[in-house]
């Protein structure tokens, strides 16, 4: 995403008039989510000045701070799980951009489950997706489509785990192949924000017909 982030962290750019990041707040609260963790790497003190404790969204946020180095996914849930607690939680990326109605995860994670997962139709940078769909069973083998960064998370689903830098793509496929992930597939609105141009596309639909 540079050179747009070389002065900002990604969540931060904007699209339609406010930052990335503000839609999920946003529909996290509208979702009845009150308690939001915010991981933090690159220039993340940015981010907390811009957020600020939530107050003005409706919401109370804590941020957990990755350090000089970007833990990855899976090294920076581990690291917020302190603030996370000990109950499931939902996890979505701060570099997509989705209508998803959060609301709907309620009771989606069953009690032999450690996670549920969001698909969406595979995009053309990832063709050949990343996990099936069948019977909403999540898995490794046939036809696939892509992970939209939006998920319920049990903490166990990292148990074993060490502190530090990780993907969260090796843990996924581990407990999927146990029979232990559920999922959905997701149709509504949903972009990767990857590079300037998805960045910029994705600012004009926003602007000429808002969602």
């Amino acid at each position: 995403m540079r050179p747009l982030t070389d002065t900002l962290p990604k969540p931060l750019l904007r699209v339609g008039g406010k930052p990335l990041i503000q839609y999920h707040i946003e529909a996290l609260a509208a979702a009845g989510i009150r308690e939001i963790v915010i991981n933090l790497a690159w220039k993340g003190a940015l981010l907390r000045d811009a957020l600020g404790d939530g107050t003005r969204f409706d919401v109370a946020l804590q941020y957990a701070d990755e350090g000089s180095e970007a833990l990855e996914t899976g090294g920076g849930i581990l690291n917020a799980l302190p603030l996370l607690g000990r109950d499931p939680f939902v996890v979505v990326s701060g570099d997509v951009w989705t209508r998803f109605a959060f609301a709907s995860l309620d009771g989606r994670l069953a009690p032999s489950d450690v996670a549920h997962l969001v698909l969406v139709p595979n995009p053309s940078f990832n063709p050949g997706g990343d996990f099936s769909l069948r019977d909403g069973r999540i898995g490794t083998e046939g036809e696939c489509q892509t992970y939209a960064n939006i998920g319920v998370f049990h903490p166990s689903f990292f148990e074993g785990c060490e502190s530090g830098r990780f993907p969260i793509a090796p843990l996924m496929r581990k407990w999927a192949n146990a029979g232990r992930v559920s999922g959905e597939l997701y149709l509504g609105p949903w972009r990767n924000v990857g590079t300037p141009g998805q960045l910029a596309e994705l600012d004009r639909e926003l602007t000429d017909a808002p969602f």
